[in-house]
Parts: C-alpha cells; sequence; structure tokens
C-alpha cells in the first residue's frame, strides 16, 4: 500500500477513515517505533552501569522503573504523541518542519530567498485560530530586526539536524551490539571479538541492503516490530507475576522523590542511562510525512507504550531477586524456553530500529541539500510512489564506515550508550525551544502557556542532558565531535552558497546593456532552444553576459530559469511555474522560476522541458489575450485545450516536408506565429547552461572567511556532485560557462 495516498484517503475520504488509520498504524510498526521499542535491551544495563548499584530494598530498582515510566509518560507520549505532534508543516515533521512553519509566519528565515509571488501560494496561507497576541508580535518583530538572532536561530536548528544524523552512527552500533551481545548468555566463554566480528557482519549486510529501499527491504518489518513487543510484552508479564508484583509500585513518582534521596549523586548520574528509555520518540515526529497524526497517536497509545511499560516493569521485577545479573539483565529475564526465539526477533528488531534512523539520516540530509544546508549529493528514489523512500550512496557508505569505527573502536554498550543518551537528549531539547516558538508566533498563544510548556518539558530534558554531559570524557564526546563536524560543513556550505548568491545578484547585467553588448560584438542567434540556469530572479546573470561577450552567438528563443525551493514540504503542479518575458517579444527572451517544496522530487529533464514549454505556450495565449502585461510575471495554471492542441496537434506533411500545426481556440495570429516558431526551435535542439564557478574569498577578507571560504567550501564543492547531476541533464546538451567569484 502507498504510505502517501493512505494519507491523502485519510483526509479525503471520511467514510474510510477508520480502515485507513488501523492500515496506517500497522505500517507504522516497521518504520517509526523500532528505535524506541528496543530500548529495552540496554536501559538497565546502561543505567546501572556506573557507581549506582541495588541493595537489600527495592528503592533503587523501583526508582529507576518510576523514571522509567514517567519519562515515557510525560516526555514520548505527553511532549510528542499529544502537542508535537500538532506542530506539522503540511503534514511533514521534524527540526526542518518546524524552521519552515516558522519562517512562514515570519522573516526570520534564511534558508530561502523571499519574493513577493510566493505569498499567493496555497501552502503559504495560513488560518489562524486566534488573534496574534502583542507578545507574539513583539517577539517575532525582534527575531526579523535583529540578524544575530536569525543566525543563532538557524545554527540551533542545523545543532539539532546534525545530531540526528549523528543518531544514524550511533543508534545501528548500539542496537546491534547489545543484541549479539545476548549470545554470551548461552556461549559464556565466547570471546569478545567474536561478538564485535559478528556486529560488523550485521552492521556490514544492513547497510548492503540500504540501495534497494525500504518498500523492499521493509515488508516484513511490521510484523517483526508486533512479534518483538508481544514477547516483550508477554515475557514482562510473566516476570512481574512470577518474581514480584510489588513493583507495580513504581507507577507512583513518589519513588522517584525516594531514589534521589537514597542514590544522592549517584542517582544523577545513572540519568544517562535512563534517557535511552526515550530514545527513538523524536521518530514519531520526524517520520509524520509518511503517517498521519492519528495513525501514530493510536499506534502508540494502543500498543507500544502499554507493552514497554510492560517490558520495563518485568525486568524491573526480575532484578528485584537477581541483582547479580544487572549486566545481562535483559537476556536473563527471559524464560529458558523462549530464549532462542526472543534472542533471534530481538536481532531483527535492532535491524528494523536502525533501519529507521538511518532512512530518517537520507530524509533529513535531503531536505538540508534542498535548502541549500548540505553539499549535493546523489539521491536515488527508491519508489515511484512514496517520494519520501530515497536513497544516498555517499552518506549510505560513510555511516556504514562510522559505525564499523564505532564498533570496533569503543566495543563497550556503556560507552556508547553515553554518547547516544547525549545525542538524543540534544535533539529532544531543541525541539522544545522551537515548540516555544511555534507555540507564540504560529499558534499565537500566550506566552504562559509557552513558558510553561517550556518549563515542564525543558526543564526534564536539562537535567537528562547535565547527566549526559557529565559523561562526556566517557564517550560522550564522540556525538559532539560528529555533530561539530556535521554542523560546521553545513553551515559553511550554506555561508558559501549565500555568498555566492549575493556575487550573482549584485553583478547581474540589466538587459538594455546586455543587447547593447551584443549588438557592437555582432551577436548571432542560432538554431534551438537554450535553458540559462541561474539564481537570479530578475535581470541577467553575469555568467551569461560573460558567455556573450567571449562567445557572441546564442540560441534564438531563450528562457532564463531559477529554481527556487521553498520553505514547505510540497508545492502544488499547478502553482509551479512561474512565467514572464524580457525584453520585447522580438528578442524571444522568456524568464521562469520554478518553485519546488524541500520535500518535492525534481521531474525528470524530458518531462520538465515539455512542461516548461507548455507553460511558456500558456503564457504567450494569455498574453495575447491582454492578461499579463509585459514583463510581468503570471502564473500558469493547468493546461488548456488550446495549448495542448497547439503543442500535441502537430503533423508533419509527407509530400513537403514541412510543418503544419492544428491550433485549437488560438485566434491571434502573431500569437500562432510566435508559438509555430517556439516548437520549431524545440525540434531544432535544447541546450542547457550553467555556472561553473569558483568561489573565492576577496584578497581584503579575515583570515576566518579565507578559512571558510577557500579551504572549507572549496572542498566541499570539489567533492559534491555537479549541479547538473540532480537536475539529469544530458552531460551532450549542457554547457558549463567557468568564472570566477571574488565575495
Amino acid at each position: 500500500m502507498e504510505l502517501e495516498s493512505g494519507s491523502r484517503a485519510l483526509e479525503n475520504r471520511p467514510s474510510k477513515t477508520y480502515r485507513t488509520t488501523l492500515l496506517l498504524a500497522y505500517q507504522s510498526f516497521g518504520v517509526v517505533y523500532g528505535d524506541l521499542c528496543i530500548s529495552p535491551i540496554y536501559v538497565y544495563k546502561s543505567t546501572f552501569s556506573g557507581k549506582l548499584r541495588l541493595h537489600e530494598e527495592d528503592a533503587e530498582i523501583l526508582g529507576v522503573l518510576s523514571l522509567v515510566f514517567w519519562s515515557l509518560t510525560l516526555i514520548a507520549l505527553c511532549k510528542y504523541i499529544v502537542f508535537v505532534l500538532g506542530a506539522d508543516d503540511n503534514g511533514e515533521g521534524g527540526t526542518f518542519a518546524l524552521y519552515s512553519l516558522l519562517s512562514r509566519h515570519s522573516k526570520i528565515g534564511l534558508l530561502s530567498t523571499p519574493h513577493a509571488a510566493h505569498e499567493h501560494l496555497t501552502a503559504y496561507k495560513l488560518e489562524a485560530q486566534y488573534e496574534e497576541t502583542r507578545t507574539s508580535l513583539s517577539i517575532k518583530k525582534f527575531i526579523e530586526k535583529n540578524q544575530t538572532s536569525r543566525l543563532l536561530l538557524l545554527l540551533f536548528v542545523l545543532l539539532g539536524t546534525s545530531m540526528v544524523i549523528g543518531d544514524g552512527v550511533l543508534t545501528p552500533t548500539m542496537s546491534v551490539i547489545s543484541a549479539v551481545s545476548g549470545l554470551r548468555i548461552k556461549v559464556p566463554g565466547l570471546h569478545e571479538n567474536y561478538t564485535v566480528f559478528i556486529s560488523c557482519i550485521v552492521l556490514m549486510g544492513l547497510f548492503a541492503l540500504q540501495h534497494y529501499g525500504t518498500h523492499r527491504v521493509g515488508f516484513l518489518f511490521a510484523p517483526i516490530l508486533i512479534s518483538w513487543l508481544i514477547c516483550i510484552s508477554a515475557v514482562g508479564a510473566y516476570n512481574t507475576i512470577k518474581w514480584n508484583p510489588g513493583v507495580i509500585r513504581a507507577l507512583s513518582p513518589h519513588y522517584i522523590f525516594y531514589f534521589f534521596k537514597k542514590a544522592g549523586k549517584d542517582g544523577w548520574s545513572s540519568l544517562g542511562g535512563v534517557a535511552l528509555c526515550i530514545t527513538g520518540a523524536e521518530a514519531m515526529f520526524a517520520d509524520l510525512g509518511h503517517f498521519s497524526k492519528l495513525s501514530i497517536r493510536v499506534a502508540f497509545t494502543a500498543v507500544v507504550y502499554p507493552c514497554l511499560v510492560l517490558a520495563y516493569m518485568g525486568e524491573a521485577a526480575y532484578l528485584s531477586k537477581h541483582r547479580d545479573d544487572l549486566q545481562q539483565s535483559f537476556f536473563r529475564a527471559l524464560p529458558e524456553r523462549v530464549f532462542w526465539p526472543v534472542f533471534v526477533i530481538a536481532t531483527l528488531a535492532t535491524v528494523v530500529g536502525s533501519q529507521a534512523i538511518i532512512s530518517a539520516v537520507f530524509s533529513i540530509i535531503s531536505q538540508c541539500r534542498a535548502l541549500g544546508c548540505f553539499p549535493r549529493v546523489r539521491i536515488i528514489h527508491t519508489s515511484s510512489h512514496i517520494h519520501g523512500q530515497i536513497y544516498i550512496p555517499e552518506v549510505n557508505w560513510l555511516l556504514m564506515i562510522l559505525c564499523l569505527i564505532v564498533t570496533i573502536g569503543f566495543r563497550d554498550t556503556n560507552m556508547i550508550g553515553n554518547a547516544y543518551g547525549l545525542a538524543v537528549i540534544t535533539v529532544m531539547l531543541v525541539t522544545t525551544c522551537l515548540m516555544f516558538l511555534i507555540i507564540t508566533i504560529v499558534w499565537w498563544r500566550s506566552i504562559l502557556l509557552a513558558l510553561l510548556f517550556t518549563m515542564i518539558f525543558g526543564s526534564l530534558e536539562l537535567i537528562y542532558l547535565s547527566a549526559c554531559v557529565a559523561k562526556v570524557g566517557h564517550g560522550g564526546w564522540l556525538p559532539l565531535i560528529i555533530s561539530l563536524v556535521i554542523l560546521m560543513s553545513m553551515f559553511t556550505w550554506h555561508y558559501g552558497t549565500a555568498k555566492k548568491r549575493e556575487f550573482e545578484l549584485q553583478n547581474k547585467v540589466s538587459l538594455d546593456r546586455l543587447l547593447s553588448i551584443s549588438n557592437s560584438l555582432g551577436l548571432v542567434r542560432v538554431p534551438g532552444v537554450g535553458l540559462v540556469y541561474s539564481n537570479v530572479m530578475n535581470g541577467v546573470p553575469a555568467m551569461f553576459a560573460h558567455f556573450i561577450t567571449n562567445f557572441p552567438a546564442f540560441h534564438r528563443v531563450a528562457i532564463f530559469v531559477c529554481l527556487q525551493t521553498l520553505p514547505v514540504p510540497k508545492v502544488p503542479l499547478d502553482e509551479r511555474f512561474l512565467i514572464g518575458r524580457i525584453g520585447q517579444p522580438e528578442n524571444r527572451i522568456f524568464r521562469c522560476i520554478v518553485r519546488y517544496g524541500y520535500k518535492d522530487g525534481h521531474l525528470d529533464i524530458h518531462e520538465f522541458e515539455n512542461q516548461l514549454l507548455m507553460k511558456v505556450v500558456q503564457f504567450l495565449q494569455q498574453e495575447g489575450r491582454g492578461l499579463p502585461a509585459n514583463g510581468e510575471m503570471s502564473l500558469i495554471d493547468n493546461p488548456s485545450e488550446a495549448v495542448l492542441g497547439a503543442l500535441a496537434g502537430t503533423e508533419v506533411a509527407a509530400d513537403s516536408g514541412k510543418k503544419k500545426v492544428r491550433f485549437i481556440g488560438v485566434e491571434s495570429a502573431e500569437l500562432r506565429q510566435e508559438v509555430l516558431e517556439l516548437l520549431e526551435e524545440r525540434e531544432a535542439g535544447v541546450s542547457y547552461m550553467m555556472g561553473h564557478t569558483c568561489v573565492v574569498a576577496h584578497e581584503s577578507s579575515p583570515w576566518i572567511k579565507k578559512f571558510a571560504i577557500d579551504v572549507v567550501y572549496g572542498f566541499l564543492r570539489r567533492n559534491s556532485r555537479s549541479p547538473a547531476v540532480p537536475l539529469g541533464i544530458p552531460h551532450a546538451s549542457l554547457i558549463e560557462v567557468g568564472m570566477v567569484y571574488h565575495v
């Protein structure tokens, strides 16, 4: 079943809401909850890996169980399921979705060029349920006017994004090693090197399967996760009844207070392990685009949440009677008869959980690349129906190498757990802070409500973060290093791209000046259509003027194409093209602004070419009717019968070889002639022109700017894909114009 079509059916077919919701809820088990559901394997082990120990009374184990229960209840259930899922961006979730939502409601975004025409998009039309408060207006104006605050907000968002990408290294490593280590229960003499070797084999197999796409390797994911949840809940209920039914008392928060009173500093230090019980909760929001809010809420509250509570409760009951089994409590708590089946399912479940975060990393990097915050990489769509299912070869193999390095280098799940918890809690804290702005700026609610939300959930996450930061020297430095490298790379790429775009805007040339230069050079118009790609939305790009000056010849029909990625998930196809004319009609020069959302996939180059020329013909038809004035941009609607007749109704006479064009509803002779010329030039050939630029910092720039532009940005540009690759432009039709930009 197609997830996106199911989501649309949920919205457009109320009669099938019940069935569609259950279907999406079932499918979500294989994508959303893998990371969250495998946490019971290592939570108690990581919590008691430090100085915290169990004593004769059950104060410590009841306190930890109470912490786990209330962490799941407050952060996973209340924060994400109740509140954060409601902050979706047209059905999309994640850190970038929150940032794009803020960018549309105000001018605080730095990832897209504002244009007045974009405000008429359907995705930009927002329905306000409340009146804007004076406080929200003040906060919005302060951030809009303060460039430093806008920059810090972008860095904050990139920090959360880089931490999620860092999870792509830690989650597979932590999950697979924890599952494989269960072999040492039945084979005590198994050396640690063998478990590391087996873990590496599983990890390599996991990443080797990625190129098939989740729609091929993921059809077993939902049954595996459901089987896993049934196993851990059944074993948890069995252990609770058999060993210590009294652990149900831990549902009272009183035991948290008693735990810290007795454990003191050791109890606070153990919070880094407790935080692992909520790892994966952020995925419920990040993977929202493939499902609906209702389906995720139903699956979590009805199945995932109670199963996890039973699993943690049963393991706590077992530990209360077997205090010597702390380091292998999960597998030792399994009854003898079901050990091997549960072990096999646990290993498969870790693969499922790892698959979820790897797919999330692919999606996040795709968003970052679309919004100009990540170097150009090759993105392969593994499904013709679901755009969100993508595969990025460079990122996949880099993640595999990093996972193998961490597995071989660390070996110890306790150190990996310290790093894992720090990365997850940082992402959650970033989401909480962004939700403060969402509540005030987007929802226009009282600042007291926003402060209450931030204080309740932010204070909990800060406590967890403080415990994780204290373990920086014991493995917590790993996500900091990974995230710092990713953050600096993303920000440097964004900074270099912004400077490059700024240079192009400052050095654009007016058409009159270009024509005057061309006349003196003797410009020759050759047959064919030339598509000139640039970031300039008005005027003529300096790259094109540079080309004409050195080689005074170009096609008879010129179309300046500007691709814009907007901070919205998707742009409807009928609102994607914005067409205008440059200069007089006899020049045959047009401008086309093509607007994409960060979740939109670019069309096939031939399909794009057909749609672009069709939109130009539609523009000519509207212009012939006197609708758009000369030089103005016009939003082109769905194809009309007249245009389809003009494009599709062409015939070639067998006797004369001359083209005969059948026009339907096109009465103007001038329009017919111009459309005919356009069709003839298209048959002569279509060429694509792009700039092959070298960005260099100005000699008077400070050393830090020279290092960022000349060294870091230059390295990233040299090792990233060519701009023509993601667009699918054929190499034989591509003209690259070399030019040096001094920024």
